[in-house]
């Protein structure tokens, strides 16, 4: 196991980035970035242990900072807060006071606002004994209109069993919503094709129904019956026609204990044999189908990234919590700790 540390490029503000390369003694490498946590790529084999980049990302800092991609900002790889998901009219009450937050994704507030923790530079620290790099960054009160000073690490590592794990940290100066989440866009083909064959289980029951802003009404819906129901494989473009809005873009509740690291989704690329499972500590999963890629930007391979190019799930709590009071709490309190793992695990066959 070692760590490659290389300059990714500057940004427009002149600071330096780097590229950490962290592989292990199979060869599975990833890379990651101290801009916005981004992870640019995983090389990740196939049934016959040939490797191939799954995330969709760009060779350079450029890539991430152009104008094309921040008119776009699909939020690639990226590390998002200080709320992933979204928040209904950006607007949210906490003891008593109501806060405003940017509509970024009128009517409602995205992935922490106009400039969210993806486009950040964070502190950096390697950690060769894990295999790892940990990123931290200190959001000052007031930040994106979100209250309390919050600082924040999360740590990316690679094991010798092909597992990309991230764990996150974060404690606060005063009480404020906490919902991180990792946004890599899969495509377990290597970009050779779409997504709509890959095979996806989720260990789901339930889905957060959603108004046509993509914000949840309140209720918890069960996914039998539906083109929603993961609960056994389903390739992903089987029944997507058949969900409003172009696609999957939603929440799904998570069976497991609340706090225990466990299985929450299995996908499988049945031409390349290779299969990731994303286990969790977070309560949701959020399913993206990559319905809003419109071939406007280009890719490590130089074509277009097209709709349906990329899938994303985003470990998390679940979108508007702030605003739903049946929803598990993400309100972050002085002396408490944030903590959650999300694993990403590779294999073949």
């Amino acid at each position: 196991m070692h760590i490659k540390r290389e300059t990714f490029g500057k940004t427009k503000d002149g600071i330096e980035v780097q590229l950490y390369t962290l592989q292990n003694e199979k060869g599975m490498q990833v890379s990651v970035t101290n801009y916005g946590a981004i992870v640019t790529s995983v090389l990740a084999p196939d049934k016959d242990g040939k490797l191939e980049d799954v995330v969709l990302g760009f060779p350079s800092l450029d890539g991430y900072t152009n104008e094309a991609y921040q008119k776009s900002h699909p939020y690639f790889g990226a590390v998002v807060g200080r709320y992933g998901n979204r928040i209904a009219k950006g607007k949210f009450s906490l003891n008593g006071k109501e806060y405003s937050l940017a509509t970024n994704n009128a009517p409602n507030h995205l992935h922490g606002g106009n400039i969210g923790f993806d486009q950040v530079v964070w502190g950096v620290e390697e950690l060769p004994e894990q295999n790892g790099v940990q990123f931290t960054y200190l959001s000052p009160d007031g930040e994106e209109g979100y209250p309390g000073t919050l600082l924040v690490s999360v740590t990316y590592s690679l094991t010798e069993e092909n597992e990309l794990v991230l764990t996150y940290k974060a404690t606060t100066d005063q009480a404020t919503p906490v919902n991180l989440t990792h946004h890599s866009y899969f495509n377990l083909t290597g970009e050779a094709e779409d997504i709509l064959g890959h095979e996806l289980t989720l260990n789901a029951d339930q889905y957060t129904v959603v108004n046509d802003t993509l914000i949840p009404t309140g209720e918890l819906r069960n996914v039998t019956g539906t083109p929603f129901d993961f609960t056994t494989a389903h390739s992903i473009g089987e029944r997507i026609s058949q969900v409003e809005g172009g696609g999957y873009d939603h929440n799904f509740v998570l069976r497991k204990t609340e706090g225990a690291l466990a299985l929450a989704a299995t996908v499988v690329e049945p031409q390349s044999g290779r299969i990731m499972e994303v286990f969790t500590t977070e309560p949701g999963v959020q399913f993206y189908s990559g319905n809003f890629l419109d071939g406007t930007l280009t890719g490590k391979k130089g074509q277009p990234i097209t709709k349906r190019m990329g899938f994303c799930l985003e470990t998390q709590h679940f979108p508007d919590s702030p605003n739903q009071p049946t929803f598990p709490n993400t309100v972050l309190e002085p002396g408490q700790v944030y903590r959650q793992t999300t694993v990403y695990k590779f294999s073949g066959k």
